[in-house]
């Protein structure tokens, strides 16, 4: 007999399912699909801005698409032709109007027609993986059915063979081959990765972390967790000027203003005009924009940005002060020095040392009123703020940050973070004072997770709102942050005091504990998972391979991901980037190496250079029963058992 629960749930069940054959039909369709490989997932990290590389890592399925081009045809087409064939799949539109321009318009359809038909089994190879329900989801586009009907129009019969040929020539008549083509090759990208997870820092460094953002907008599957980097943004997203000045500073830092500019269409003129009136002529070279080789500016501009950095670096240093003073249970008030620089003598008192001053001009601070801005650095803020407030396409992308993303996930026995578990040097979880209330560990994170939330969505203009900004300014740059995972964020010693030791930024324990098995078990178990089995995956401090640093630590029970992604990086790593695969057939890393740029993988087929290494290989290939996914299939069929159950003994009509 149901409970009257069980009643009441088998009743709004039977809506969706109003007689015994269509329960039926449900439950023998996900039996089925329980025993279908685990889909791909990959997972990324700090990626910071690098948009072409990380394009070009979606489009290959980090070397997935190249590996099964090779399986299928690699005794039927000679290596320039598989190659060929890849570059088609990565950039069909730029492909095919190279090849037709190259060919002519009467001998291009002997070159493409071909590799139509081999695209079509690559996709059909890659779409037998999926049940048939979920593929329904990658035929949307305006082609969603021709391509469904093309995938699956059984080939094999010769009058299929002539139906499914004068589909494409009926396509290729009416003007819309490109299209075809641009469509199917999407799906094959799609198609090659099930679900992609992005383990913190798509923003910063690198040009063009927009451009990112809207290909992740759009993604069929994806979540995020949060890196130090994202959360500043988001910060300044939701209003935070402490947030705002740091992103405007590193944006400066690194001559990365594409983004701000012409990405989200925040005008730096306020800034611009402010800091050509207080610090025109100053020489802190500190300040001078770091840039790559190949950028240049004049001698005007880079002015510019170096006075245009040091005003917003002031600015900054107020806001975090008004901040530390207000929120003492943040611990960080040692990290004020506004009020401990004398003029005088050109020196700043640091704890207990005292250290002459690289740079001792400051106009724009009050030595009464140090954290105070000025009336002038007010409407600046004033003015900046409301770009980032009313910039759509940034509402946007926090907006999706929140949707998407957060502290930490756990999937698939995997526990994703970005940064670190802050930890004691004794090994134990290091605590952090919420309102007379200590958290730590797995607490710590949702506690973090829950006020980051509230800075967004927070009442306007309440204290829960503020709180939860200052909260976010703290996750950038606190030492028992989980994303930032250091002693100090070292910003001021940087741009003053020469002196090296002082500028020192000290990690957390967990960064020295985290290569001992019995750390990580400590943690999984902490997190709910089985420490035996189960795996941590890390971002946030790029392995230095070139150095012999490896990415596997602990026995394989903790794996770091960033592997230097963004190209200021890539000289100290040795390598551009990792990506870390979970299938069917085990766990396996894949390390790439620099990406010129797309034109160049297009004109000469240049693929991006990967190698792999093998982890974990199962006995037998993983099944979606072995997944999170599986779990919850097993429990919508014993629900939908119920509601059988319940018809059968005439319990529902």
């Amino acid at each position: 007999m149901l409970s009257p629960q069980d009643l009441k749930y088998a009743q709004l069940l039977s809506k969706d399912f109003p007689n015994i054959p269509a329960v039926s039909t449900e439950i023998a369709h996900l039996k089925a699909k329980l025993e279908l490989p685990k889909l791909s997932e990959h997972f990324l990290s700090d990626i910071h801005g690098e948009f072409e590389s990380f394009n070009h890592v979606l489009k290959n399925g980090s070397g997935i698409v190249k590996k099964r081009i090779a399986q299928l045809f690699e005794d039927v087409l000679a290596e320039d032709e598989r190659k060929s064939l890849a570059t088609l799949v990565y950039y069909p539109e730029e492909k095919f109007d190279a090849e037709k321009k190259a060919w002519g318009e009467t001998h291009f359809k002997d070159w493409l027609l071909p590799r139509i038909y081999q695209m079509l089994d690559v996709a059909q190879s890659f779409a037998s993986q999926y049940a048939q329900n979920q593929l329904n989801g990658f035929f949307n586009s305006e082609y969603g059915s021709l391509l469904s009907e093309l995938l699956f129009a059984g080939r094999g019969m010769e009058t299929h063979r002539i139906y499914y040929h004068q589909l494409i020539m009926s396509v290729w008549e009416s003007g819309q081959i490109r299209g075809l083509v641009s469509n199917l090759s999407k799906l094959i990208q799609h198609l090659a990765v099930g679900k992609l997870h992005i383990i913190g820092d798509v923003y910063d460094r690198g040009p063009a972390a927009e451009k990112i953002m809207d290909v992740l907008l759009n993604y069929h599957s994806v979540d995020f967790q949060w890196g130090n980097h994202d959360i500043v943004w988001m910060g300044a997203g939701a209003g935070s000027w402490a947030c705002i000045a740091n992103v405007l500073r590193v944006s400066l830092r690194y001559n990365n203003l594409d983004t701000l500019e012409d990405g989200y269409g925040i005008s730096l003129l306020p800034l611009a005009t402010f800091a050509l009136e207080h610090y025109k002529g100053d020489k802190n070279p500190n300040f001078l924009p770091k840039m790559r080789p190949e950028e240049q500016l004049n001698e005007k501009d880079e002015h510019l940005m170096q006075i245009m950095q040091k005003a917003i670096t002031i600015i900054q240093f107020k806001l975090e002060g008004q901040i530390m003073l207000r929120r003492k249970s943040f611990g960080i008030k040692g990290r004020l020095f506004l009020d401990k620089i004398n003029s005088q003598k050109k020196t700043v008192k640091i704890g207990t040392k005292v250290y002459p001053l690289a740079d001792a001009n400051f106009p724009t601070i009050d030595s009464n009123k140090p954290y105070e801005l000025s009336p002038a650095e007010q409407e600046v803020m004033e003015r900046i703020s409301n770009s980032f407030i009313y910039s759509e396409k940034l509402q946007r992308h926090v907006k999706f940050l929140y949707e998407k993303g957060g502290m930490y996930l756990v999937s698939n026995n995997n526990l994703l973070l970005h940064g670190c578990v802050p930890m004691t040097a004794k090994g134990d979880f290091a605590s952090f004072n919420d309102k007379n209330k200590k958290y730590g560990g797995k607490e710590l994170f949702e506690r973090f997770d829950v006020l980051a939330r509230q800075a967004y969505f927070g009442g306007k203009n309440s204290e829960a709102k503020l709180y939860g900004q200052d909260i976010i300014w703290y996750l950038w740059c606190g030492s028992y942050s989980p994303i930032f995972g250091k002693q100090k964020m070292a910003t001021f010693e940087s741009y003053f005091v020469a002196d090296k030791n002082a500028q020192r930024e000290d990690k957390n324990a967990y960064y020295k504990l985290r290569d001992k098995p019995a750390t990580c078990e400590k943690i999984l178990k902490e997190f709910g998972l089985n420490p035996k089995t189960a795996h941590i995956v890390n971002g946030h401090v790029p392995v230095v391979v070139k150095e012999g640093e490896k990415p596997v630590k602990a026995n394989g029970k903790l794996l770091v991901i960033d592997g230097g992604f963004a190209k200021a990086y890539q000289e100290k790593t040795g390598i551009a980037g990792y990506t870390l695969i979970s299938d069917s057939e085990g766990l396996q890393l894949v390390s790439h190496e620099s990406f010129e740029s797309a034109q160049k993988a297009v004109l000469e087929e240049v693929d991006i250079h990967s190698s792999e290494t093998i982890l974990e290989t199962p006995a037998n290939p993983i099944t979606i029963k072995e997944t999170d996914l599986g779990k919850e299939i097993e429990a919508r069929v014993k629900d939908l058992e119920m509601l059988l159950q319940a018809y059968k003994e005439g319990i529902l009509k």
